[in-house]
């Protein structure tokens, strides 16, 4: 079925000196079944400028569906819901299916998939996934066709290995969320949501957490190039009953140029909600980890960041579990529009939310 036609919240004025300004909202509805799918767990967005549809990553573990990535076209001007185009089944270097993991054997990977950018010079996508850090797999980073067929695994750094000993390397399900590609299409940055075991903890209500590495690949040889540190805030909600779950970290990473870099910190305390906080970072300010076995205090310059905006300031009907970033159609004077797009853990507490903001430079 197509996205239902309601649900599109009309954008407030705009205060002074913002850096977003929200253009349109649009919701899909919960579980939308499309051909033979059901739609949620958005958690990646890219725009396909040749084509003008966005591309959007399930996180879906090939439990309800196979691993698989939307096409979509919205009308941001003509205030409707963003219009299923297809669904693109990812697959294995043998052309099959990813696995649940219910299913999968013993030795085969189950993908997470996280983020997601569109290569337009070479017709192929990148893809994270968090991989599964309790049955040995780590994170990962691959190519796909727009067929979803199989171009390559990018290695990734041995420090990126699942360890089952849970000493060092990276928590489950707090691996790779974000995704970055440079306008040359030469560089991708993949970003870690929170500190792997040996550089640090998760953030907490009163410290900031480790640093999360966001690491430089070179797409051409698929080498790792560069490493910096980027150091998340503390959980910025209060959970309502003390004890019970609350977190921070990176859900998302956005080129802006060659260097500078948009990063999502997305928090979430229960009873309290979501915050969604973006920042902007300059990859060159900051020391290169790549060589470092685990990070210290003392052995690095973390990035400095500077907050873009405050989502909860932006007029927004709600916030919700935000994880996808990109770029969108050019609008008119060379101005640059913002899309995001939330992730509903196919909870029907949550949902599937598009978001499309006026960007302004202000660096």
């Amino acid at each position: 079925m197509a996205a239902c036609r309601s649900g599109v919240a009309q954008p407030p004025a705009a205060r002074e000196g913002q850096a977003l300004r929200l253009l349109a909202e649009a919701r899909w509805p919960h579980r939308m079944d499309y051909q033979g799918s059901t739609v949620g767990g958005l958690s990646g967005i890219d725009h396909d400028r040749a084509t003008g549809e966005f591309l959007l990553l399930s996180d879906d573990r090939s439990d309800l569906a196979p691993a698989r990535f939307y096409s979509a076209h919205w009308d941001v001007d003509g205030r409707l819901p963003p219009e299923a185009t297809g669904v693109t089944w990812l697959r294995q270097a043998d052309g099959s299916p990813w696995p649940a993991r219910r299913a999968a054997s013993p030795g085969i990977p189950v993908v997470d998939p996280e983020a997601i950018r569109w290569r337009p010079d070479t017709g192929t996508l990148l893809w994270t996934s968090e991989g599964d850090v309790s049955r040995g797999f780590g994170p990962a980073l691959y190519e796909s066709r727009r067929d979803g067929t199989l171009v390559r695994e990018i290695a990734l750094p041995p420090m990126f290995a699942a360890d089952r000993s849970n000493q060092r390397g990276p928590r489950d399900n707090l691996s790779l969320e974000g995704l970055g590609l440079t306008p040359d299409g030469r560089h991708a940055w993949v970003a870690m949501e929170n500190a792997l075991r040996q550089d640090g903890p998760p953030p907490t209500l009163r410290a900031p957490g480790g640093p999360c590495r966001f690491t430089g690949i070179d797409l051409a040889s698929g080498q790792a190039a560069r490493q910096i540190a980027y150091l998340p805030d503390p959980i910025p909600l209060r959970p309502l009953l003390p004890g019970t779950h609350a977190d921070n970290g990176v859900s998302e990473v956005l080129m802006i140029d060659a260097h500078r870099m948009l990063v999502l910190e997305r928090a979430y305390a229960v009873g309290a909600g979501n915050s969604l906080r973006l920042y902007e970072i300059d990859t060159r300010d900051a020391s290169d980890t790549l060589a470092l076995d685990a990070l210290t205090a003392d052995n690095l310059r973390p990035v400095p960041k500077k907050l873009v905006a405050d989502f909860a300031a932006l007029g927004l009907s709600r916030l919700d579990n935000t994880e996808g970033l990109c770029w969108g159609p050019d609008l008119p004077g060379g101005r640059r529009m913002l899309v995001a797009v939330s992730d509903d853990n196919f909870n029907p507490l949550q949902v599937t939310q598009f978001a499309a903001f006026e960007f302004t430079d202000k660096s």
